[in-house]
């Protein structure tokens, strides 16, 4: 199917599937599955790109930052739910940032990551001239990463749940419905 869009969708299609596939393999022999994982997701907004434009133009512009923040976003989710089974990894030989380095120092990567994000985010919204709706999409989106990582606690994972599943679901939304709103299609007035 991505052929049909042009040429480089097409050569491209086999890498990132290797990438996805590749994904579930990682955790046996690295502790950077998290890093994998944001990355395999990341590739959404670049593949996006490279479909509608067909060519490398600007792709790691705007838009780039835009992935940067999905991968440091997802990473650092992945690292707080991966918590909850260090003990199980180290046990199994499985490799992950908290077998590794153990659930407190493991927050912290968490932590930075999502200082990515935020950071990104505000980069992107810049290069793609977005104004102020998306501004309080971003700002909003940093609270509830705060409060994801303050729930949290390296001797208390009994609120990963929360943190991973409700507070992301509502980060995504909250960027998005930002996004078009601030675009224009549900009544704001910026733009990429």
């Amino acid at each position: 199917a991505a052929w049909a869009l042009n040429p480089l969708a097409g050569k491209l299609s086999l890498p990132v599937l290797c990438v996805l596939l590749g994904y579930s393999k990682v955790k046996r022999f690295s502790f950077l599955a998290h890093m994998v994982l944001g990355l395999s997701l990341a590739l959404a907004p670049l593949a996006a790109w490279i479909a509608v434009r067909g060519s490398w133009d600007g792709l790691f512009g705007t838009v780039g930052w835009l992935a940067l923040a999905v991968r440091t976003w997802v990473s650092g989710f992945d690292i707080i739910y991966a918590c909850q089974d260090a003990e199980y990894d180290r046990e199994n030989d499985l490799h992950s940032i908290p077998a590794r380095f153990g659930v407190a120092r493991a927050l912290v990567i968490s932590r930075v990551l999502h200082l990515g994000t935020v950071s990104s985010l505000v980069v992107f919204a810049r290069q793609a001239n977005l104004e102020w709706l998306y501004g309080v999409a971003v700002a909003l989106s940093a609270c509830l990463l705060a409060w994801e990582q303050s729930l949290v606690k390296h001797d208390d994972l009994s609120r990963v749940n929360l943190a991973f599943f409700t507070i992301n679901g509502w980060i995504g939304v909250m960027l998005f419905g930002g996004l078009l709103l601030d675009m224009g299609l549900l009544g704001g007035g910026g733009g990429i």
